[in-house]
């Protein structure tokens, strides 16, 4: 296990993926709404909160230099039952703004965040091949039939008045099953 991960690794340009995969994990516009369209019954699972310090390729994101204690929310999405797509999401601890809209429970996050009706910025998507020395690659693993030896990652930072939101959306490979 690699002893740092660092920012660098997550990419602008998308990874190489299947290519019923592709229009999936580069969806500049709600993930949800994505998966919604592919007609099958979705549902957003909500995962026993763990891990609730910044990963090492998270801090900065968040402008910390040492492991710190965010709000975190882990989610499977899945589709007709199958998780397709697991999800961390973080932002300070309780942080006024984005607090409340990560204790959601089961309802989407995505939703909320493409209705419309918050003046949200998303900076642009960074990718990642995700392998065993990221914890998310365990969260990931726990929750693919398969048992990939990686996984396609994308993540993204969403501002809103000048708080952060950091959300990294992990593809398993059944997502491929309902692609269209």
């Amino acid at each position: 296990m690699r002893a740092m991960v660092t920012e660098s690794l997550w990419r602008p340009d998308p990874l190489p993926v299947p290519p019923r995969l592709s229009g999936f994990l580069t969806e500049t516009g709600s993930l949800t709404a994505r998966l919604l369209a592919t007609g099958e019954p979705f549902a957003v699972n909500l995962l026993p909160r763990e891990n609730d310090l910044a990963l090492p390729d998270e801090l900065e994101l968040f402008g910390l230099s040492t492991p710190t204690a965010l709000n975190v929310r882990h989610v499977a999405l899945t589709l007709a039952g199958v998780p397709v797509v697991v999800a961390r999401s973080l932002s300070r601890p309780a942080c006024p703004v984005w607090s409340p809209i990560l204790d959601r429970g089961r309802r989407s996050l995505g939703l909320t965040l493409f209705s419309g009706d918050m003046p949200v910025v998303r900076e642009p998507l960074r990718y990642r091949r995700l392998e065993e020395d990221h914890w998310l690659f365990g969260l990931a693993r726990r929750h693919d039939e398969a048992s990939a030896g990686h996984y396609p990652a994308r993540r993204s930072r969403f501002l809103l008045d000048g708080e952060i939101l950091t959300v990294c959306e992990v593809f398993l490979p059944a997502l491929e099953r309902f692609a269209r």
